[in-house]
């Protein structure tokens, strides 16, 4: 019996122990700012709840208001991090699987943990109405965080280069990407901190994010294919309508702010369904891989 033989560089050879276990210092580096920016949105989470229940009158609200914008802030820059990781792996060509191990455990802290217990607190003070949901709200926000783990992890297997030699051309992503899901959440609460200084009721608006957080999850272990644009960089060439697209998206987050983020963020997750329910009505034969 014969062993079986790599024609491949060790040094570029993922089955290689060393390779595969490398650090490399900038892409490690901005997953690490990740993983900050998870840990600190938690504990603004915690001091927003904090502020609440030690305060009292129009100071508290300003203060808790200030510590979730701070976490929601604070899980964009990490989905910044986030994206940067992966892009400067891939220019240097410094890809491990330490290094998307590492991203996943970060990820599962800043769009899984966070988000879960942002909402968690956020919903207990509005709703003290409705005891039945302080009784059922840690399960949701448990299910979102179970569906973001497990939603890294399949990302993990499939992308695996020990089991595919061959990459896969489809660059979309199987499921709703767990940076995208944490992102709906942090732009409906920017959205709801917003209606709290207006003259719409937060009371009844807050109840629709326990709801979305669970449609959410649902999204992230579906088989709903999700554009990933990690094939965007500045040799990229477009169309004049994706160009005024683009340019109509920033102009809403620039004029609207709170509510162009959210309808940016909603417009991703329904356009994945949208596309999902035309190709299953024109090729209803044709199924996803994973």
């Amino acid at each position: 019996m014969t062993t079986p033989t790599n024609d491949l560089d060790p040094r570029e050879d993922p089955y290689n122990v060393n390779r595969a276990s490398r650090i490399y210092f900038l892409p490690n580096l901005m997953t690490a700012g990740n993983l900050f920016c998870g840990f600190m949105s938690t504990i603004q989470c915690i001091q927003a709840r904090l502020a609440e229940t030690t305060l009292s009158g129009t100071y508290a609200e300003t203060t808790r208001d200030d510590h979730y914008r701070y976490a929601v802030y604070l899980i964009l820059g990490a989905a910044a991090f986030d994206a940067l990781d992966g892009r400067l792996a891939r220019l240097g060509g410094r890809e491990s699987l330490f290094g998307a191990e590492f991203d996943s455990l970060a990820d599962v802290i800043s769009f899984g943990i966070a988000p879960g217990l942002m909402m968690f607190f956020f919903i207990l003070s509005p709703t003290q109405e409705f005891p039945w949901f302080r009784d059922i709200g840690w399960f949701v926000g448990f299910v979102y965080l179970l569906c973001a783990a497990m939603r890294l992890a399949r990302f993990n297997v499939i992308t695996n280069p020990l089991l595919h030699r061959v990459k896969d051309p489809n660059r979309d992503f199987v499921g709703l990407p767990v940076p995208a899901a944490a992102a709906t959440v942090a732009a409906t609460m920017l959205f709801l901190l917003q209606l709290a200084h207006s003259d719409k009721s937060l009371h009844n608006a807050a109840l629709a994010l326990p709801f979305l957080m669970l449609m959410i999850a649902l999204l992230m272990m579906s088989r709903v294919r999700y554009p990933s644009g990690k094939n965007l960089n500045m040799q990229t060439q477009t169309r004049i309508r994706p160009f005024i697209g683009l340019l109509v998206v920033a102009a809403l987050v620039v004029f609207y702010k709170e509510v162009g983020f959210l309808v940016i963020c909603l417009s991703y997750v329904l356009f994945g369904l949208f596309r999902h329910w035309r190709r299953r009505t024109t090729h209803p034969k044709t199924t996803a891989p994973f």
